[in-house]
Order: structure tokens, then sequence, then C-alpha cells
């Protein structure tokens, strides 16, 4: 598909569908798209798209994610595999027969890993990471330490003691793999998965490693670098492929790091746009005037013109927040507040009387 159609009309449910609903949704679209039962020539495409609209709004942070940024805030974030990640597909499988849920039929539909088996996977990990207003604005460059599993560096990730002996495990019988055959009412599915005896090695180790405990990995502090584009806001999340927990002879998880914008003493956001509110006295507003107001490319001139009122706003077009993955920039809004003086001279009150009885004929 040339692009893709929002998630909410994929599944035919409104913004504020609760997960039941979403969930009935999906069950009622799956069972009539599976392409082992649909007549529909574009049945598998129908059955990808409603499943990955599934994944999306039945998983309370990546919904958050799309509300928010709509297909940019999964699209790059989240890899295929990713997407499905977590969600809940099994009870709803089970009910149409399918024993094995969703590794069952989706293995053949997606092929997650070329159809092959996918390698274990470590663990991600989350970074919260906290930044300022200008720094979100402009984007910017972090370093961080972060606590991870890596590669035991005794035994190579061997979780053996160096010099001693393997024998084959006995329940995959060196494959590292195991088969499960089922039989469903739409045929027979098999699945291929990692021997949880070896843990998908093929081989048992004799002696533990003194450094992991035969565990194959040790917690390490490591230095990663982190470039924040421009213009994202409160929640927003960076996702770091490789960078989370490592373990042997598999890949690396993620890092995710979610970003937490801090408030600024002189801006307040609301979406890309800024607000500044700025004290003007009784005579500037009555008489007009011009004011230095601040933006984030430094100090701009605003013309107050004669007989302002207390609570005006002004705009300044362009000087906001460009976006994350947008091309235009928020507006800066600033708000005027007329000072009264809580105490006058004798001279300033004669001249106000002055002025109150000009005002009065």
């Amino acid at each position: 598909m040339a692009s893709k159609r929002d998630y909410y009309e994929i599944l035919g449910v409104s913004k504020d569908a609760s997960r039941g609903e979403i969930k009935k949704a999906y069950r009622k679209l799956a069972m009539k798209y599976h392409p082992d039962v649909s007549k529909d020539p574009d049945a598998e495409e129908k059955f990808k798209e409603i499943s990955e609209a599934y994944a999306i709004l039945s998983d309370e942070k990546k919904r958050a994610q799309y509300d928010k940024f709509g297909h940019a805030g999964i699209d790059g974030q989240y890899t295929e595999e990713d997407i499905f990640r977590g969600a809940d597909f099994d009870d709803i499988f089970r009910s149409f027969g399918f024993g094995g849920g969703f590794e069952d039929i989706f293995s053949s539909i997606f092929r997650f890993g070329g159809g092959r088996p996918q390698r274990p996977r470590g663990e991600d990990l989350e970074y919260v990471m906290r930044i300022t207003l200008r720094e979100a604005a402009s984007g910017t460059e972090k370093e961080i330490e972060a606590q991870v599993f890596d590669i035991c560096p005794r035994c190579g990730g061997s979780r053996a003691e160096p010099g001693s002996g393997t024998e084959t495990c006995p329940m995959c019988h060196g494959s590292g793999q195991v088969r499960n055959a089922q039989r469903t009412p739409f045929g027979t599915f098999t699945t291929v998965s990692t021997c949880p005896k070896c843990r998908g090695e093929g081989v048992m180790i004799k002696k533990p490693c003194k450094e992991c405990r035969g565990r194959g990995r040790t917690r390490v502090k490591k230095t990663i670098k982190v470039s924040i584009p421009q213009g994202v806001d409160d929640g927003f999340t960076l996702r770091l492929k490789g960078e989370g927990n490592r373990i042997p002879n598999g890949e690396a998880g993620d890092l995710f790091v979610r970003i937490y914008v801090e408030e600024d003493p002189v801006f307040k956001r609301g979406g890309n746009d800024l607000y500044v509110e700025r004290e003007i006295s009784f005579t500037q507003a009555a008489l007009g005037t011009k004011i230095t107001v601040p933006t984030l490319d430094g100090e701009a001139t605003l013309k107050i013109p004669a007989g302002t009122q207390s609570h005006t706003v002004f705009r300044l077009k362009g000087k906001g927040i460009k976006g994350f993955n947008s091309w235009r920039r928020g507006d800066e809004f600033i708000r005027v507040i007329v000072k009264v003086p809580e105490k006058l001279s004798k001279k300033q009150k004669e001249l106000l009387e002055e002025f109150e009885n000009e005002s009065s004929h």
C-alpha cells in the first residue's frame, strides 16, 4: 500500500474506543479475513493490516504514541517485529481453534526472520531522560550511562569455564530447535522454537564459568550517545536498536529512551506554539509603545498600539517550535498584562484625577 490508513478506521472503531471494543472489532475482522478461511483475493493483506492496527491500539504505550504523532510516531520507532511484540493475540486465536495461538498463525504470514525461528533476544531496557525546552526545540545530543548485561569476557558467552568440555543436548540432539505439530480445524500447523533445555545452543556445559556463574553474561556500565531530534515533546520515545541487554548466541535487546521536557521559566508550550506573558505600565498601554520580548532566536521587538487593554494577546508568526517530522514552525503568543501601580505619589494622584475629570467631559 502506498500510504497507511488510519488504524481506527481500519478496525471501524472510534478514537475513544475501549480496549474491549477494539478487541471485539479485531476478532470479528480477523475471522473474516484469515487467509485460511477467506476467499477474498486480498485477504492476506487485509489480515496483516487489521492485525497491525490491533497490535498498536491494544498496546497503551504504542496507542499513545500513535494518537500524538500518527504514523510518524510508529514508523521508524518500531520494526514490524516490535509492533507485534507484547500484543495479546493468543486468546483470540484459541477461540478460533488455533491451539498454538499467535505464533502458529503469524509465522507463515509475516515470516519474521525469513520463515526461520528467531534467534534468542536480550531484554529491552528503558531510560528516562529530562531535557530543557530549548533542547527539545533545537534537538541535541546527550551521553547517558546505562547498566546493561554484556557477554562475559571470561567465557565469551559460552557459559562454560574455559577448558571444560560440553555435551550434546539430549532434548534437541544438538540442533538447538524443537518442533511441535498441532492439528486445527484449518489444518496442521508446525511450530519451530528454541530448545528450552540448551537455550538454542545444542550443547550443555559441564562446568559453569567462574565469573558469570554459567549465565554467559555480566552486568557492565555503558556510555551511550543519544541524538534527540528537534521538536520532541513529553513522552516521546527513542528506540536505540541493539543497545539493550545482550545474551549469548543471540541478539541484543533495544534501549528505549523516554523523553520528558522540563518546564521553562519563560515559555509555556502548547503543541508547537509558545506562550509568554509581559507586563506593561498603564501609560504604555494608553499611549502605545515598543517592548522587547524573548524568543527562541533571541529578543524581538513588539509594537504595542495605543489603547491596548490588559490581557491582549499578540502573535509573532513562526517564532514557535518546529515540530518533530514537520516542516512548519509554530507561533509565539505574547499576552500583555497592564500593571496598576500599588502606590502613587501626590503628583501622580493629582495627574490621574485631572485625567479622570477630562475623561468624564
